[in-house]
C-alpha cells in the first residue's frame, strides 16, 4: 500500500513580498491623497496628472533609496557581527564554548550530552561561527544582491501602486468625477492586493484583503484630509 507523501509548502521569498507590500501600500495611498486633495481646487485634470506623476517619480526614488539603505545596513551589521564572532572564538574560546552550551541548554538538551555537542560544533571554526550567528544572535547572512533587489522592487511597486489611483485622471477631464472613480478603483485595488498578499504569505486571504482595504482606506483618507487642508 502506497503511503501518502507529506509535502510541506513554505513561502521562500518573504523579503520580496515585504518590499512589494511597502511599495504598493505607499503607492496606492500617497498619490491618491495628492490627486484627491487637488481635485477640488482645479478646473481640469491636467495639473492633477502632472503633480501626480511628479510625486510618483519622487516617491519611487525616495522609497527605493530607503529600501537600498536599509538592506545595506542589514548586511553591514551582519558582517560586523561575523567579524566579531570570528575574532572571539580565537581570543575567547572558553567563553564562546559556554555560550554554545547555553544555547543548547535552552533547547532542553540533556546536560550529559552538551559537552560532546559543544566539542562537535567547536571542532570546525566555520561551523562554530555559523552556529553563533544563527542561534546566539539570530542572524542569517543577507543576500549580497538584497540592497539592489530591494530598491528596485520597492520603487517599481510604488510606481505601479501610484498609477492605479491616478489612472482615472488620465481619461476623465472633470476632476470631481475622476476623484469618485479613483476612490472606487483604489478601494478595489487594495482589496485585491490584500487578497493576493494573504495567499502568498499563508494568511487567510479574505481577512488579509479586508484588513488591507481598511488600513489603506484609513491611511488614504487621513492623507486626503491633510492634502485638502493645505491645498
Amino acid at each position: 500500500m502506497q503511503q501518502n507523501r507529506h509535502v510541506e509548502k513554505h513561502f521562500a521569498a518573504p523579503d520580496l513580498i515585504r518590499d512589494i507590500v511597502i511599495g504598493m501600500a505607499d503607492g496606492l495611498t500617497v498619490p491618491f491623497a495628492l490627486a484627491a486633495g487637488l481635485s477640488g481646487t482645479v478646473s481640469n485634470t491636467h495639473l492633477v496628472i502632472i503633480a501626480g506623476l511628479a510625486e510618483i517619480a519622487a516617491g519611487s526614488i525616495a522609497m527605493g533609496l530607503g529600501g537600498y539603505l536599509a538592506a545595506r545596513t542589514d548586511r553591514e551589521h551582519y558582517l560586523s557581527e561575523l567579524a566579531r564572532e570570528q575574532r572571539e572564538i580565537i581570543e575567547l574560546p572558553d567563553r564562546e564554548r559556554e555560550e554554545v552550551a547555553e544555547v543548547l541548554r535552552g533547547w532542553a538538551i540533556p546536560e550529559e550530552s552538551i559537552t560532546s555537542a559543544v566539542d562537535a560544533i567547536s571542532r570546525d571554526s566555520e561551523r562554530w561561527v555559523d552556529f553563533m550567528m544563527k542561534y546566539e544572535l539570530g542572524l542569517e547572512e543577507p543576500d549580497p544582491k538584497r540592497a539592489r533587489n530591494s530598491s528596485l522592487t520597492i520603487g517599481i511597486s510604488y510606481i505601479v501602486g501610484g498609477i492605479i489611483p491616478l489612472s482615472p485622471y488620465l481619461f476623465i477631464q472633470q476632476p470631481n468625477v475622476a476623484l469618485i472613480i479613483s476612490v472606487i478603483v483604489t478601494i478595489i485595488s487594495l482589496f485585491i492586493f490584500g487578497l493576493v498578499k494573504g495567499k502568498f504569505t499563508g494568511a487567510r486571504p479574505l481577512k488579509s484583503a479586508w484588513q488591507t482595504t481598511l488600513i489603506g482606506s484609513v491611511a488614504a483618507g487621513v492623507a486626503f484630509i491633510i492634502a485638502k487642508l493645505i491645498s
